[in-house]
């Protein structure tokens, strides 16, 4: 097999390995995430990550579940995590989480997009 086969199935393997097992993006811990995401994120963007908490923002907070943001690379949320956003209400947690703590988070985040209609673990 040459080397670009061999690649496409090994990615081909990886992927339905990932999505069979439940896995979810960037890797990390989706129970994990989740506290993290109730105990510091929850207040600003909501249980369900609508943007529609309590604390209200001007321009307001990203709805999480919300094809805009779920299109976006792992990478990119975890940029956003960690640098927090330009112009908005969205601080850096670089200071408070840690890198494997910013990817549980992204990786819960993604679990907001994925189960809209039925109940988040």
């Amino acid at each position: 097999m040459n080397a670009r086969v061999t690649g496409a199935v090994l990615l081909s393997t990886f992927f339905v390995a990932a999505v069979g097992s439940g896995s979810y993006a960037a890797g990390g811990n989706v129970a994990q995430g989740k506290v993290l995401y109730t105990n510091l994120c929850l207040r600003c963007h909501g249980v369900d990550g609508k943007g529609d908490a309590y604390m209200k923002f001007n321009p307001p907070v990203a709805d999480l579940s919300a094809p805009a943001v779920q299109s976006k690379l792992d990478g990119a949320l975890m940029k956003a995590i960690h640098d927090g956003r330009k112009d908005s209400a969205m601080g850096a947690w670089k200071f408070v989480l840690s890198d494997e703590e910013i990817r549980d988070v992204t990786t819960y985040v993604r679990v907001l997009g994925s189960h809209t209609n039925r109940k988040l673990p």
